[in-house]
Protein backbone atom coordinates (compact mmCIF):
# COMPACT_ATOMS: atom_id res chain seq x y z
CA UNK A 1 0.00 0.00 0.00
CA UNK A 2 2.97 1.86 0.80
CA UNK A 3 4.29 1.73 -2.67
CA UNK A 4 1.46 2.61 -4.30
CA UNK A 5 0.73 6.47 -2.92
CA UNK A 6 3.93 7.15 -4.54
CA UNK A 7 1.99 6.79 -8.07
CA UNK A 8 1.07 10.05 -9.45
CA UNK A 9 -2.86 10.20 -10.11
CA UNK A 10 -4.50 9.48 -13.62
CA UNK A 11 -6.13 12.92 -14.87
CA UNK A 12 -8.53 11.76 -17.73
CA UNK A 13 -9.17 15.64 -19.49
CA UNK A 14 -12.22 15.55 -22.12
CA UNK A 15 -12.01 17.73 -25.06
CA UNK A 16 -14.80 18.98 -26.42
CA UNK A 17 -14.89 18.90 -30.04
CA UNK A 18 -16.96 21.08 -32.66
CA UNK A 19 -17.89 20.50 -35.61
CA UNK A 20 -18.18 23.33 -37.64
CA UNK A 21 -17.94 27.16 -37.27
CA UNK A 22 -21.36 27.90 -36.49
CA UNK A 23 -25.03 27.67 -37.50
CA UNK A 24 -25.29 28.20 -41.32
CA UNK A 25 -29.08 27.16 -41.94
CA UNK A 26 -30.54 29.83 -42.92
CA UNK A 27 -28.66 30.54 -46.06
CA UNK A 28 -30.51 28.90 -48.43
CA UNK A 29 -33.40 31.57 -47.56
CA UNK A 30 -31.15 34.16 -49.20
CA UNK A 31 -30.16 32.24 -52.26
CA UNK A 32 -33.72 31.39 -52.71
CA UNK A 33 -34.60 35.10 -52.28
CA UNK A 34 -32.02 36.36 -54.62
CA UNK A 35 -33.56 33.47 -57.18
CA UNK A 36 -37.04 34.84 -56.82
CA UNK A 37 -35.96 38.65 -57.39
CA UNK A 38 -34.48 37.48 -60.47
CA UNK A 39 -37.19 35.19 -61.55
CA UNK A 40 -39.88 38.53 -60.97
CA UNK A 41 -37.46 40.94 -62.85
CA UNK A 42 -37.31 38.82 -65.49
CA UNK A 43 -41.03 38.36 -65.88
CA UNK A 44 -41.48 42.41 -65.74
CA UNK A 45 -39.19 42.57 -68.59
CA UNK A 46 -40.78 40.16 -70.58
CA UNK A 47 -44.21 41.96 -70.06
CA UNK A 48 -42.32 45.11 -70.74
CA UNK A 49 -41.50 43.57 -74.38
CA UNK A 50 -45.09 42.81 -75.12
CA UNK A 51 -46.84 45.80 -73.86
CA UNK A 52 -44.53 48.33 -75.52
CA UNK A 53 -44.03 49.32 -79.29
CA UNK A 54 -40.26 49.20 -80.83
CA UNK A 55 -40.15 53.33 -80.14
CA UNK A 56 -41.29 53.28 -76.46
CA UNK A 57 -38.76 50.24 -75.93
CA UNK A 58 -36.25 52.00 -77.40
CA UNK A 59 -37.19 55.18 -75.40
CA UNK A 60 -36.47 52.85 -72.01
CA UNK A 61 -33.68 51.39 -73.14
CA UNK A 62 -31.38 55.12 -73.68
CA UNK A 63 -33.42 55.99 -70.42
CA UNK A 64 -30.55 52.82 -68.74
CA UNK A 65 -28.14 53.55 -71.03
CA UNK A 66 -24.81 55.14 -69.33
CA UNK A 67 -23.65 57.08 -72.30
CA UNK A 68 -26.35 58.63 -73.64
CA UNK A 69 -26.00 62.43 -73.76
CA UNK A 70 -29.21 64.96 -72.04
CA UNK A 71 -30.46 65.85 -75.56
CA UNK A 72 -29.54 64.50 -78.70
CA UNK A 73 -29.03 68.20 -79.92
CA UNK A 74 -26.41 68.97 -77.18
CA UNK A 75 -23.22 66.94 -75.32
CA UNK A 76 -25.12 67.32 -72.23
CA UNK A 77 -22.54 69.66 -70.84
CA UNK A 78 -22.86 73.66 -70.20
CA UNK A 79 -20.79 76.83 -71.37
CA UNK A 80 -17.59 76.09 -73.06
CA UNK A 81 -17.75 72.05 -72.81
CA UNK A 82 -21.38 72.36 -74.64
CA UNK A 83 -20.29 69.92 -76.98
CA UNK A 84 -22.81 70.40 -79.55
CA UNK A 85 -23.47 67.15 -81.51
CA UNK A 86 -23.51 65.82 -84.94
CA UNK A 87 -27.57 66.43 -84.82
CA UNK A 88 -27.09 70.12 -84.01
CA UNK A 89 -26.94 70.84 -87.85
CA UNK A 90 -30.13 70.00 -88.40
CA UNK A 91 -31.64 72.84 -85.68
CA UNK A 92 -29.00 75.63 -85.78
CA UNK A 93 -30.28 77.53 -89.24
CA UNK A 94 -33.07 77.89 -87.51
CA UNK A 95 -32.13 79.33 -84.68
CA UNK A 96 -28.77 79.67 -84.21
CA UNK A 97 -28.29 77.22 -81.56
CA UNK A 98 -28.30 73.50 -81.39
CA UNK A 99 -31.09 73.08 -78.81
CA UNK A 100 -34.85 73.52 -79.68
CA UNK A 101 -36.54 75.96 -81.94
CA UNK A 102 -37.36 77.95 -79.48
CA UNK A 103 -35.69 77.24 -76.09
CA UNK A 104 -31.86 77.88 -76.84
CA UNK A 105 -29.62 77.02 -74.28
CA UNK A 106 -29.05 79.85 -71.22
CA UNK A 107 -25.19 80.31 -72.42
CA UNK A 108 -26.01 80.59 -76.01
CA UNK A 109 -28.98 83.22 -75.27
CA UNK A 110 -26.59 85.00 -73.26
CA UNK A 111 -23.72 85.19 -75.96
CA UNK A 112 -23.03 88.86 -77.30
CA UNK A 113 -22.63 88.10 -80.62
CA UNK A 114 -26.49 86.68 -80.60
CA UNK A 115 -28.12 89.65 -77.71
CA UNK A 116 -26.98 92.17 -80.47
CA UNK A 117 -28.18 90.45 -83.49
CA UNK A 118 -31.48 90.08 -81.74
CA UNK A 119 -31.67 93.54 -80.36
CA UNK A 120 -31.08 94.79 -84.22
CA UNK A 121 -33.34 96.23 -86.57
CA UNK A 122 -37.00 97.80 -86.98
CA UNK A 123 -38.55 94.61 -86.74
CA UNK A 124 -37.62 93.97 -83.17
CA UNK A 125 -38.93 97.59 -82.06
CA UNK A 126 -42.15 96.31 -83.42
CA UNK A 127 -42.16 93.04 -81.55
CA UNK A 128 -41.08 94.74 -78.38
CA UNK A 129 -44.13 96.68 -78.98
CA UNK A 130 -46.33 93.99 -79.28
CA UNK A 131 -44.66 92.62 -75.83
CA UNK A 132 -46.20 95.26 -73.75
CA UNK A 133 -49.14 95.96 -75.59
CA UNK A 134 -49.71 91.91 -74.31
CA UNK A 135 -48.02 92.13 -70.90
CA UNK A 136 -48.79 95.75 -69.98
CA UNK A 137 -44.74 96.38 -69.25
CA UNK A 138 -45.45 99.90 -71.07
CA UNK A 139 -48.84 100.46 -69.21
CA UNK A 140 -52.09 99.02 -69.23
CA UNK A 141 -52.56 96.17 -71.35
CA UNK A 142 -54.36 94.51 -73.71
CA UNK A 143 -54.92 91.42 -71.70
CA UNK A 144 -57.32 90.52 -68.96
CA UNK A 145 -55.23 89.30 -66.11
CA UNK A 146 -56.97 85.93 -65.61
CA UNK A 147 -55.21 85.06 -69.47
CA UNK A 148 -51.91 87.13 -68.60
CA UNK A 149 -51.34 83.91 -66.29
CA UNK A 150 -51.09 81.78 -69.27
CA UNK A 151 -49.29 83.99 -71.78
CA UNK A 152 -44.98 84.03 -71.94
CA UNK A 153 -43.76 86.51 -74.41
CA UNK A 154 -39.74 86.03 -75.90
CA UNK A 155 -38.35 88.03 -78.98
CA UNK A 156 -36.03 85.62 -80.67
CA UNK A 157 -33.55 85.64 -83.62
CA UNK A 158 -36.54 83.89 -85.26
CA UNK A 159 -38.96 86.62 -84.31
CA UNK A 160 -41.83 86.93 -81.62
CA UNK A 161 -42.90 83.87 -79.45
CA UNK A 162 -46.04 84.00 -77.89
CA UNK A 163 -46.93 81.06 -75.93
CA UNK A 164 -50.06 79.73 -74.63
CA UNK A 165 -49.76 76.91 -71.92
CA UNK A 166 -52.30 75.30 -69.50
CA UNK A 167 -52.17 74.50 -65.93
CA UNK A 168 -53.93 72.05 -63.81
CA UNK A 169 -56.49 74.24 -63.05
CA UNK A 170 -57.03 75.79 -66.50
CA UNK A 171 -56.78 73.47 -69.61
CA UNK A 172 -56.51 74.76 -73.21
CA UNK A 173 -58.52 71.74 -74.79
CA UNK A 174 -60.96 69.23 -73.26
CA UNK A 175 -60.61 65.45 -73.29
CA UNK A 176 -61.95 65.54 -77.11
CA UNK A 177 -59.39 67.73 -78.23
CA UNK A 178 -62.13 70.87 -78.58
CA UNK A 179 -60.97 74.81 -77.48
CA UNK A 180 -61.90 75.51 -74.27
CA UNK A 181 -63.38 78.92 -73.39
CA UNK A 182 -59.82 79.76 -72.03
CA UNK A 183 -57.86 78.71 -75.08
CA UNK A 184 -60.62 80.85 -77.41
CA UNK A 185 -60.08 83.94 -75.47
CA UNK A 186 -56.22 83.52 -76.14
CA UNK A 187 -56.97 83.29 -79.55
CA UNK A 188 -59.10 86.25 -79.75
CA UNK A 189 -55.83 87.89 -77.64
CA UNK A 190 -53.33 86.52 -80.75
CA UNK A 191 -56.12 87.79 -83.78
CA UNK A 192 -55.70 91.29 -81.95
CA UNK A 193 -52.05 91.23 -81.66
CA UNK A 194 -51.73 90.12 -85.18
CA UNK A 195 -53.02 93.67 -86.40
CA UNK A 196 -50.09 95.67 -84.74
CA UNK A 197 -48.10 93.24 -86.84
CA UNK A 198 -48.24 92.06 -90.95
CA UNK A 199 -45.38 89.56 -90.08
CA UNK A 200 -45.76 85.86 -90.95
CA UNK A 201 -47.19 83.25 -88.56
CA UNK A 202 -45.94 80.04 -87.82
CA UNK A 203 -47.83 77.45 -85.24
CA UNK A 204 -46.57 75.10 -82.42
CA UNK A 205 -48.17 72.67 -80.48
CA UNK A 206 -46.75 70.61 -77.77
CA UNK A 207 -47.96 67.92 -75.35
CA UNK A 208 -47.32 66.72 -72.17
CA UNK A 209 -45.86 62.50 -71.83
CA UNK A 210 -47.88 59.57 -71.60
CA UNK A 211 -47.15 56.93 -69.65
CA UNK A 212 -45.22 54.03 -71.44
CA UNK A 213 -47.38 51.25 -70.86
CA UNK A 214 -49.48 52.57 -73.33
CA UNK A 215 -49.90 50.18 -77.11
CA UNK A 216 -49.51 53.22 -79.02
CA UNK A 217 -48.09 57.02 -78.22
CA UNK A 218 -51.54 59.21 -78.04
CA UNK A 219 -49.02 61.95 -77.87
CA UNK A 220 -48.50 62.69 -81.83
CA UNK A 221 -52.17 62.46 -83.20
CA UNK A 222 -53.05 64.59 -80.22
CA UNK A 223 -50.67 67.08 -81.21
CA UNK A 224 -51.43 67.06 -84.99
CA UNK A 225 -55.07 67.71 -83.58
CA UNK A 226 -54.66 70.93 -81.41
CA UNK A 227 -52.70 72.34 -84.28
CA UNK A 228 -54.87 72.39 -86.79
CA UNK A 229 -57.92 73.27 -84.21
CA UNK A 230 -55.83 75.99 -82.85
CA UNK A 231 -55.14 77.86 -86.66
CA UNK A 232 -58.84 77.55 -87.80
CA UNK A 233 -59.95 78.82 -84.22
CA UNK A 234 -57.06 82.08 -84.85
CA UNK A 235 -58.40 82.50 -88.57
CA UNK A 236 -62.07 82.84 -87.41
CA UNK A 237 -61.22 85.12 -84.78
CA UNK A 238 -59.66 87.39 -87.20
CA UNK A 239 -55.90 86.52 -88.61
CA UNK A 240 -55.52 85.82 -92.03
CA UNK A 241 -55.21 82.42 -93.26
CA UNK A 242 -52.38 83.55 -95.34
CA UNK A 243 -50.23 84.52 -92.76
CA UNK A 244 -49.95 81.27 -91.51
CA UNK A 245 -46.71 79.67 -93.38
CA UNK A 246 -45.90 76.80 -90.68
CA UNK A 247 -47.77 74.62 -88.69
CA UNK A 248 -45.86 72.11 -86.33
CA UNK A 249 -46.76 69.38 -84.01
CA UNK A 250 -43.85 68.29 -81.64
CA UNK A 251 -45.62 65.87 -79.80
CA UNK A 252 -44.08 65.80 -76.27
CA UNK A 253 -40.09 65.98 -77.93
CA UNK A 254 -39.51 69.13 -76.37
CA UNK A 255 -41.49 69.94 -72.62
CA UNK A 256 -40.68 73.13 -71.00
CA UNK A 257 -40.17 71.48 -67.13
CA UNK A 258 -37.79 68.64 -66.48
CA UNK A 259 -41.38 66.66 -64.84
CA UNK A 260 -42.46 65.23 -68.59
CA UNK A 261 -45.87 64.92 -67.32
CA UNK A 262 -46.34 68.45 -65.79
CA UNK A 263 -49.50 70.31 -67.32
CA UNK A 264 -47.21 73.72 -68.19
CA UNK A 265 -45.68 71.21 -71.11
CA UNK A 266 -49.35 71.41 -72.95
CA UNK A 267 -49.00 74.24 -74.83
CA UNK A 268 -48.89 76.31 -78.20
CA UNK A 269 -46.07 78.56 -79.62
CA UNK A 270 -47.11 81.13 -82.01
CA UNK A 271 -44.42 83.07 -83.57
CA UNK A 272 -44.56 86.29 -85.68
CA UNK A 273 -41.58 85.04 -87.77
CA UNK A 274 -38.95 87.96 -89.43
CA UNK A 275 -39.21 88.47 -93.03
CA UNK A 276 -35.45 87.84 -93.42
Amino acid sequence: MSGDSNVAPVIIKRKKVIAGEGHHGGAWKVAYADFVTAMMAFFMLMWLLNATTEKQRKGIADYFSPTIAVARVSGGGSGALGGESVFAENTLPRVGTGATSLRPQAESSRDPGLDSKVSEGPETAEFKKVEELLMGRGGESMVADELLEHIVTEVTDEGLVIEFFETAQARLFDDEARPTQLLKDLALVLARASDVVSNPVAIETHTTSYPVVLAENPAWQISRDRAEVFRELVIARGLEEARVQRLTAYADREPSTSNLLDPRNSRIEVVFLRRN
